[in-house]
């Protein structure tokens, strides 16, 4: 099947084989990876290299010739002294060879097809100068962006030998780090200042070698897999966390050459079709915006109802039309959203003449409070101002009233636990901030634990069924703190839990703690709680005063338990709407795969 077909008749599944981009932070991430055209993409290239994207003419001249001219460059050089005799490599063994080759092409290891090969010097760097210094992050898949790189001081200029300043055309491959090693990107464009790679990229200068087509090999999944400690045939050392690509590694490397005439044709075809990828990728990128804004439209009339009465009369509208709508993880973390939204402004179910008001619920509050602190049970808190008009976000039904989290529950910080009390095991766990994601209490999370005589000095910081568990930091200008999880015996597993600082226990007095966690959960409530953060330049902290004086909206007790039923319903559909999803993600992503497996074969 020629390549063009093979994208043509198949663009649904290229297009539709998406998953959400990782992110931290609250919810999901609304940006999906576009995982079939990205496959598409690594396709071609795996395709080019192993010759199967153009087709072969037998009246070019083969590379076995194009090797031998190659060799003898590099013997003029060597002799002229511009160049540094190479060791001796040994022979490529069959092992190496990683699939066969068409008919005019040849293996080669890199270092033969090049002039130099060489990591860059760890550099002096200056606020001004003469001479600029690539480093890893100016090497992205995106292209090469030399605006990133820094001056070197002129001090140090004499230090680098003219072979270290970079030229047009040289393959500048980043050689450590997680996350940063394997980047390749060719030197296309030489700026204005002369320019040197840092010790963490390894400069690539080739000798007649299209080096588009040396790009197209090395940026293709069969290197870019090996990039990885685990591989069977890596061509990195070190751990995970500090993976190095050596030189020798980069020298050594088997690669598939084609005659020079057709490395050209395989470079031209690249160029067409990764220009219909990006086409494909923009048509996707703007169906996807335009689903997101409907669906956002379209969520916000349920919000814009009246009472109950009207939005059972829209929902039931929208339910029809679920299968279309709530298409990605995105929409239906949208569509949660105003669930809880629609919940906290009392227009999720219908309210009841019958139900004892807010206000008499908030009496008997304010009183099982004063019985606390009479008992020293809780401690006496500071009166709070009066809640103004200004502070109210929306309109609640006559029989809710607002108040502030205080009013309604008991606030704990948490403990400042000391490194050396912590143990690796027992029964005894300390709750830290990395234990807390929205709706979830994960205890395997780096777990640590205390001795039992600890834990029978802090019994006021214990963790109790229906305590609320917030995280009071995270980043500036980010909403990665703030989440909430309700604690059961379930997410307790058995333990005793004690809670650490920067954490705060919201204990319920009076109040269904799962309408709380709701409230708790509500974007329009959180934008007001954000507001108040403070911190550094780049850490946000929410203090306890802050959380004090949080404004949520309290209905009638028996409101709160239909709400809670009605969260819990529809939470659930909008559980089985994303399994659906995913289940369908998968399928596509399958399918993505074996349409790649099968064009490979």
């Amino acid at each position: 099947m020629a390549i063009e077909n093979l994208i043509t008749d198949h663009l649904d599944l290229w297009t539709a084989a998406v998953r959400p981009k990782s992110s931290a932070g609250r919810g999901s991430n609304s940006k999906l990876e576009l995982t079939g055209i990205k496959k598409l993409r690594e396709l071609i290239l795996e395709l080019a290299v192993r010759g199967k994207l153009v087709s072969q003419d037998p009246s070019d001249e083969p590379a076995s010739v194009l090797l031998e001219r190659i060799a003898a460059e590099k013997a003029r050089l060597v002799k002229e002294g511009k160049i540094k005799k190479p060791k001796t490599l040994s022979e490529i063994g069959e092992e190496e060879k990683p699939f066969e080759l068409p008919e005019g092409w040849e293996w080669s290891r890199l270092q033969d097809l090049t002039s130099y090969i060489q990591r860059g010097k760890g550099p002096d760097y200056a606020d001004v100068g003469t001479v600029k210094v690539i480093s890893q992050k100016c090497i992205q898949w995106s292209g090469f962006d030399a605006s990133q790189a820094r001056f070197i001081s002129d001090s140090s200029v004499n230090g680098y030998q003219n072979e270290r300043f970079l030229q047009l055309n040289d393959l500048l491959w980043n050689s450590t780090g997680t996350g940063t090693v394997g980047r390749v990107n060719i030197l296309d464009n030489l700026p204005d200042e002369k320019i040197v790679a840092d010790s963490h990229v390894t400069v690539i200068r080739t000798l007649e070698i299209d080096c588009n087509f040396l790009w197209c090999y090395i940026a293709a999944p069969g290197v870019q897999n090996r990039i990885e400690p685990g591989h069977e045939k890596s061509l990195v050392s070190g751990s995970t966390k500090q993976v190095e690509l050596s030189t020798s590694a980069v020298s050594t490397l088997v690669i598939p050459i084609p005659p020079l005439s057709e490395q050209h044709h395989i470079v031209a075809k690249v160029d067409e079709l990764m220009a219909l990828c990006d086409k494909l990728e923009q048509r996707s990128d703007s169906q996807l915006a335009a689903h997101q804004t409907l669906v956002e439209t379209l969520l916000a009339t349920l919000t814009d109802c009246a009472d109950a009465d009207e939005l059972a009369q829209s929902w039931a509208r929208l339910s029809t039309h679920f299968d279309t709508l709530f298409t990605t993880e995105a929409s239906i973390d949208a569509l949660k959203q105003t669930i809880l939204q629609l919940a906290v402004m009392g227009k999720l179910v219908p309210q009841d003449p019958c139900d004892e008001p807010a206000s008499a619920l908030l009496e008997r509050i304010a009183a099982e409070k004063a019985r606390l602190v009479k008992e020293k049970k809780i401690k006496k808190e500071k009166p709070l101002p009066a809640i103004s008009e200004d502070e109210k976000p929306f309109d609640i039904p006559k029989e809710w009233v607002w108040v502030k989290l205080s009013d309604v529950s008991a606030l704990k910080g948490g403990f400042a636990y000391k490194s050396n009390d912590f143990i690796k095991s027992g029964q005894n766990q300390v709750i830290r901030m990395g234990n807390v994601r929205p709706d979830s209490l994960r205890l395997d999370e780096n777990p640590v634990f205390i001795e039992p005589e600890l834990s029978q000095k802090t019994t006021d910081y214990e963790i109790v069924d229906g305590d609320i568990l917030l995280t009071m930091t995270g980043t500036k200008g980010k909403r990665d703190y703030l989440y909430s999880v309700l604690v059961d015996t379930q997410k307790r597993a058995g333990k005793k839990l004690y809670l650490n600082q920067r954490l705060c226990a919201v204990r319920g007095l009076g109040i269904v703690s799962d309408f709380l966690n709701i409230s708790l959960k509500s974007e329009l409530l959180l934008s007001a709680i954000y507001e108040k953060s403070t911190g550094t330049a780049n850490q946000a902290n929410i203090g306890m005063e802050a959380l004090s004086n949080w404004v949520l909206p309290l209905p009638p007790i028996r409101e709160q338990h239909r709400v809670v039923a009605k969260v819990d319903q529809l939470m659930a559909l909008c559980d089985q709407l994303k399994s659906r999803l995913q289940t369908s993600q998968q399928t596509q992503l399958a399918l993505a795969e074996s349409l790649v497996e099968g064009a490979l074969a």
